[in-house]
């Protein structure tokens, strides 16, 4: 395509928004008017589905469950009152529980404000925050805050080692839903103990964000937390930011929550268009389906020319993946669908993977994110009439141009500047991207039968683990592995059975070894007393 009809594509295809000042560009992906004019019937069944799920239908089938994380941002469209003064009043509730933190009206025991924050969440309740925070936190915020998202140890000494001299101005939020998410219980128990070793009470330093009546809200309410927040069973992890999950740290760090929730409104409002060119999260579904064949056969490799919007990839992975990457289709026909996302930020890949995605294997297309405020200050000239920001910018326009040339398609999204507005904005569309997408390729975006297997997978490897460790402590002879297995009754689990002993003993937890690590069915195991 010569530059004028590029031009002229370019045109015929940009979409912008004048109150949100957003750009969207998919004049690079090489569809045309036939594809479209076949997916037609495909996206008034989206914008049907999108529709009923917005009016309170079951689009969860799995779970029985209603999605409602579209409600949060717009109340007046809840299906029921009770639901809508629900939503209002928890959005007041973050408003006044951050406000009086910041004034010391709500204080620990031992000092006139809260300094820091810890908080323990997994998933969609740290990826989403973590985000907000990297994007819009105050170089100087009221609370610094630090999490907690994985049950590493040596993760959690090195945080509470920051922390140690000011654990006694520390605010601890615990996220779980379901109150029995490991990780968060994990985090808990942890952070409880390090404030135990420094005779502090946890209770006054700790919030929940949780399901009414879990097991969490229950410790909660019984050992006399701050606070306590729910989590609706209609908002799924990885759709939470607007939730108190997001909310509540985002308010306590100094972010305007409501400019967050009325960016995310107004995504909204332009994404219940039925029209395709004047709907942003339906034509990045167009792109993505074209992109993929329908079948995700292309991974989506994500830019963002910002650091503050460095973590944006690692948020959507989850989002996306989590969402759209399953076996069954809602006719439980096996589709194994997906989109693989990836990514970093701009220009920082220029020097790691551009080079393959110019030349290597064409697997992939780019959505490159572009901020035109490039600082609040005056820039200085690193050359004669260049700044380092007109470098960005022509650094994102040369890759963005090279991979055409060579046949790589890519997506440009633009937004004037990183505001809690935009930011709404930018969560808003992509969840809506998702749901639309979802439609298109007709699976359930909103559950994860594949995290399940893991949890239940990893429930399984650490009941065997108790029972190995029964069995070595009663025995006054060293086994074999096999032996072991067989009288864990797990025969034929050898290979899981040596893994976790490999593991007990690299941890000093009572496993004594003989024989040859290189040769594993060599090895005799006792107990350390019983050896």
């Amino acid at each position: 395509m010569d530059k004028a009809a590029l031009w002229q594509r370019y045109q015929d295809w940009l979409y912008y928004n004048e109150e949100l000042g957003f750009y969207l560009d998919v004049s690079r992906m090489r569809f045309d008017d036939a594809f479209v004019e076949a997916m037609k019937p495909r996206f008034e069944k989206a914008f049907q589905d999108m529709d009923a799920l917005e009016g309170g239908a079951i689009a969860n089938p799995d779970e029985n469950r209603m999605v409602g994380h579209y409600w949060l941002r717009n109340p007046d469209i809840a299906p029921t009152s009770n639901l809508k003064q629900e939503i209002v009043e928890n959005i007041e509730h973050v408003e006044t529980f951050a406000s009086q933190v910041h004034r010391g009206e709500i204080h620990p025991p031992n000092a006139d404000k809260f300094t820091d924050i810890i908080s323990i969440g997994i998933g969609g309740s740290a990826l989403g925050p973590q985000f907000v925070r990297k994007a819009l936190a105050p170089t100087e915020p009221p609370l610094a805050i630090h999490f907690l998202d994985n049950t590493d140890p040596a993760g959690i000494d090195r945080t509470l080692y920051q922390l140690q001299n000011r654990l006694n101005r520390t605010l601890v939020i615990v996220i779980s839903k379901s109150g029995g998410t490991a990780e968060a219980h994990n985090g808990m128990i942890e952070v409880q103990k390090a404030y135990q070793a420094q005779n502090l009470n946890f209770a006054p330093h700790a919030i929940a964000i949780t399901g009414v009546d879990s097991k969490l809200d229950q410790i909660a309410n019984s050992q006399g937390w701050l606070a306590t927040f729910p989590m609706h069973d209609w908002v799924g992890g990885r759709t939470s930011e607007m939730s108190a999950v997001g909310l509540v740290p985002a308010a306590l760090q100094g972010i305007d929550i409501r400019s967050m929730l009325d960016g995310a409104k107004a995504m909204d409002d332009t994404t219940r268009k039925h029209q395709l060119k004047t709907n942003p999260a339906a034509l990045l579904a167009l792109c993505w389906y074209f992109a993929g064949n329908g079948k995700g056969i292309k991974d989506m490799v994500v830019l963002p020319y910002k650091d503050s919007l460095e973590l944006l990839t690692r948020y959507l992975q989850q989002l996306v993946m989590e969402s759209l990457g399953k076996e069954k289709d809602l006719d439980g026909n096996t589709v194994h669908q997906g989109i693989a996302v990836y990514g970093n930020k701009g220009t920082t890949d220029q020097h790691a993977y551009v080079q393959q995605l110019r030349e290597g294997i064409a697997n992939f297309f780019v959505t490159f994110v572009e901020v035109l405020k490039k600082r609040e200050s005056e820039s200085v000239e690193v050359e004669p009439g260049i700044t380092s920001g007109d470098y960005l910018s022509g650094l994102l326009q040369g890759t963005r141009r090279a991979l055409y040339e060579n046949g790589r398609d890519s997506i440009t999204i633009t937004i004037p500047d990183v505001t809690p507005r935009r930011i709404g904005a930018l969560i808003a569309l992509y969840e809506r991207t998702v749901g639309f997408y979802a439609s298109l390729i007709n699976i359930n975006a909103y559950h994860q039968p594949g995290v399940e297997a893991g949890k239940k997978a990893a429930a399984y490897v650490l009941e065997l683990q108790n029972r190995i460790v029964e069995i070595l402590q009663a025995e006054n002879v060293p086994l074999s592995l096999s032996q072991l297995a067989e009288k864990a009754e797990a025969p034929e689990q050898v290979e899981v059975v040596y893994k976790i002993l490999r593991h007990l003993h690299a941890n000093q937890r009572g496993v004594v070894f003989q024989g040859n690590f290189g040769q594993p069915s060599s090895l005799m195991v006792s107990w350390e007393n019983s050896a």
